[in-house]
């Protein structure tokens, strides 16, 4: 590939030794600045398609925006600037800029004091800066739709056209989607020119996921989840449901069960959803519901198990739903419950994945006696961050200078500008939150507390 230096110095710092499927396939037409319609999955390397073809064009000494890339959700539009971030590595001088609804605009207006080489955001927040004519778009070289049916199921349409209004029109415009609903050609044929299209398709037939189906009666459906759990017991599960009401209902419930349940859903404010991220992502949560809205963005390693309460009305985000367990060749387990009314839904995910559902009988679970599932994780709240100069290994030398614990015992370090958290083994908790209350982190005192 004819990369820049720089950007090859990154991809090896990270590690990348051959590129993913739509890396191969996408990755020719986006260097060759053609337009390309990309579908693949969540997982798929995706961002690191697009984030690599922007970067090999910038040109960091013209101080205008070069290019947005647009995301349904913030949580996805954090993971793709950081993601971004971590490529540009190498690249001296490039401002990437992060604009995203639920944050404060005063310090976006600071930031934006001086335009953005590139902007990742949600188009609300977007469109509020074009308004407000803080943002610059008028010699914009590259824009990218990431998760576009995402933004197009949550009525981002409108909103989209008036953001593109005011971009040039000789411009490359990339759309990638997990799913292809009619929406996508729809907005294709009014931005885009003669795009390349492609698609890795999700596979219909998944060997390493073990997919059960169980028929449930509409007004058990939480006992039988109850027991699903109960009985399988995995250590990080994902729960769907489809309203952000149901959620938090769900959540409710299986506290009340003394299960360590998480509801990640619209109703959250920004510092909420950061931390029950953080805390599921560490395995300081054992179970998180979402809606498919809500968890799109979510990188979590090592899922154990995918927990539909509700069969999907779209077998494509079936499929999308499960695939995020059983990944990096792991043994996943992806569980689906389904009503009598939802038997539509059961024979649309059957034909597309030319298989007949294996329905398991609920009386075949087993419900051990005095039913507990904790965390592996606890995870400490600090209230210092990024702004105070924290980084990661300030922390795990803090924890691991007195010899009380170590390394090994600690797990992930998240850092935010004003906070950080820190996963420690359960038993471990009470000698890390003394060490951090009562010692000093780079001279400097910190709250710490532990989240529950």
């Amino acid at each position: 590939m004819p990369l820049r230096s720089e950007l090859m110095t990154s991809i090896e710092t990270l590690g990348y030794e051959s590129m993913t499927a739509i890396q191969e396939q996408a990755l020719p037409h986006l260097l060759k600045d053609l337009d390309l319609i990309g579908q693949a999955t969540t997982g798929s390397g995706k961002t690191a398609a697009f984030a690599i073809g922007l970067l090999n064009k910038l040109d960091a000494q013209l101080y205008f925006t070069q290019a947005l890339v647009l995301c349904p959700t913030r949580e996805l539009a954090d993971q793709v600037a950081s993601e971004i971030r971590r490529l540009a590595s190498a690249i001296p001088n490039i401002k990437l800029l992060a604009l995203c609804g639920g944050k404060p605009m005063g310090p976006q207006l600071t930031s934006l004091r001086r335009d953005p080489h590139i902007v990742v955001g949600t188009p609300g927040r977007i469109l509020k800066h074009l308004k407000k004519k803080t943002l610059h778009l008028n010699k914009l070289r590259t824009l990218v739709l990431d998760e576009a049916d995402r933004m197009l199921d949550m009525g981002f349409y409108e909103d989209i056209m008036q953001i593109i209004g005011k971009m040039p029109v000789k411009r490359q415009t990339l759309l990638f989607s997990a799913t292809y609903p009619e929406g996508i050609k729809k907005i294709s044929d009014k931005v885009q020119h003669d795009p390349v299209d492609v698609r890795v398709e999700a596979s219909h037939d998944i060997p390493e996921i073990d997919q059960i189906f169980f028929s449930v009666e509409k007004n058990e459906r939480f006992e039988a989840l109850y027991k699903v759990i109960a009985n399988f017991q995995p250590e990080s599960t994902l729960v769907f449901c489809n309203t952000k009401q149901q959620c938090q209902q769900l959540a409710n419930e299986l506290q009340e069960y003394d299960l360590h349940a998480l509801a990640l859903h619209g109703d959250l404010e920004q510092f909420e959803r950061d931390q029950v991220l953080t805390q599921f992502a560490s395995k300081g949560c054992s179970i998180l519901i979402a809606t498919d809205v809500a968890a799109r963005g979510l990188d979590v390693k090592d899922l154990a198990a995918v927990i539909n309460f509700e069969l999907s009305y779209d077998p494509e985000i079936h499929i999308h739903r499960i695939g995020r367990t059983g990944r990096a060749g792991a043994k996943g387990l992806a569980v689906s419950l389904f009503a009598s009314s939802e038997q539509r839904q059961l024979e649309a995910i059957e034909k597309y994945q030319n298989t007949a559902a294996n329905i398991v009988d609920m009386a075949t679970l087993v419900e051990p006696l005095n039913f507990k599932l904790y965390p592996p994780m606890a995870i400490i709240f600090v209230n210092g961050g990024r702004k105070d100069k924290l980084r990661a290994g300030d922390l795990l030398g803090a924890l691991t200078a007195s010899d009380e614990i170590s390394a090994p015992k600690i797990g992930k370090i998240t850092l935010f500008d004003k906070f950080a958290y820190v996963a420690v083994e359960q038993r471990m908790e009470k000698i890390a939150l003394n060490i951090l209350a009562d010692g000093k982190i780079k001279g400097k005192k910190f709250r710490v507390r532990r989240l529950r």
